[in-house]
């Protein structure tokens, strides 16, 4: 925070939060917490409150974070396309030369399709040694099988390579495969009985593989059975055994094969509080 004239000034962060329209609701694994559907939204009224921010004397910063964190990923598309029409330039370019820094960064990222952000930061994340398996995890994991496959056709077009070659590239070991199971998206749905033959041999499968060669079990059990098992799998695990499936993570693997299996750990278990811990973590740099 900075002070001018003995008043405190809100910091950016919690400038874009107080706009943000949360929804009430947020389920995990597919359907992911998102902003309300701006029910008075006019598209005409929008583009005219945008041009007038970019317009004004300074730039009305407040105004644009007002418009695009109130909105749908889908209205802010409506909004980009009619700016467009209506002015013959380009949103996001318009936004690129009155903005700057982190707030730039933020609105970029708002005005892109969900597809192609995500297909974005996943290439970033795999060229970049020590996000891989972090982000590249959230991503593949997260994510419907509709949302998966839409964003691995972006990023087969827009890289001209299947995400398949980067991660064999970028990556090896656990986290590799891992990645790999991932990216095929075969993971079981769920059928709305629970198998608990299945959650016991899966425990006991688990407990079984703490020695070399039996990471593929990992994979297999983490990467194909839905998450109403795994949550299961994971209490039986700590009931059998006197603690947390993390801390058997945490002794047999290193490195991004143990980060990338307690990133999936933590999304499986709970969805919404790893993206909460996520955004908390953010909001610690600024």
């Amino acid at each position: 925070m900075s002070v001018t004239s003995g008043k405190t000034r809100p910091s950016l962060t919690q400038e874009i939060l107080s706009h943000l329209g949360l929804a009430n609701k947020t389920a995990a694994w597919g359907t992911l917490g998102t902003l309300r559907t701006f029910l008075s939204f006019s598209v005409d009224k929008d583009v005219q409150r945008l041009l007038r921010a970019i317009a004004s004397q300074g730039v009305d910063r407040s105004a644009i974070v007002g418009v695009l964190t109130n909105r749908s990923r889908e209205q802010r598309q409506l909004i980009s396309r009619a700016f467009q029409e209506r002015t013959q330039q380009d949103l996001v370019k318009s936004l690129q030369a009155a903005l700057s820094g982190n707030l730039e960064r933020m609105v970029m990222a708002l005005l892109q399709p969900a597809a192609h952000f995500d297909a974005q930061e996943l290439r970033t994340a795999l060229k970049n040694p020590g996000s891989t398996e972090d982000v590249a995890v959230e991503i593949l994991a997260t994510r419907s099988p509709p949302q998966l496959q839409e964003c691995l056709t972006v990023y087969k077009h827009n890289f001209q390579l299947e995400v398949e070659k980067d991660i064999k590239s970028e990556t090896s070991g656990i986290l590799r495969d891992l990645l790999l199971a991932l990216a095929k998206g075969a993971r079981e749905s769920y059928s709305g009985i629970i198998d608990y033959n299945l959650v016991e041999d899966d425990v006991q499968a688990l407990k079984q593989a703490e020695g070399p060669g039996t990471e593929g079990t990992w994979v297999i059990i983490f990467t194909q059975r839905n998450p109403e098992h795994l949550v299961r799998v994971f209490d039986q695990y700590q009931r059998c055994s006197g603690h947390e499936l993390e801390k058997t993570i945490q002794n047999i693997f290193h490195g991004d094969d143990q980060a990338a299996l307690l990133s999936l750990v933590s999304v499986i278990k709970n969805t919404p509080l790893y993206f909460a811990d996520k955004l908390h973590q953010a909001l610690q740099v600024y």
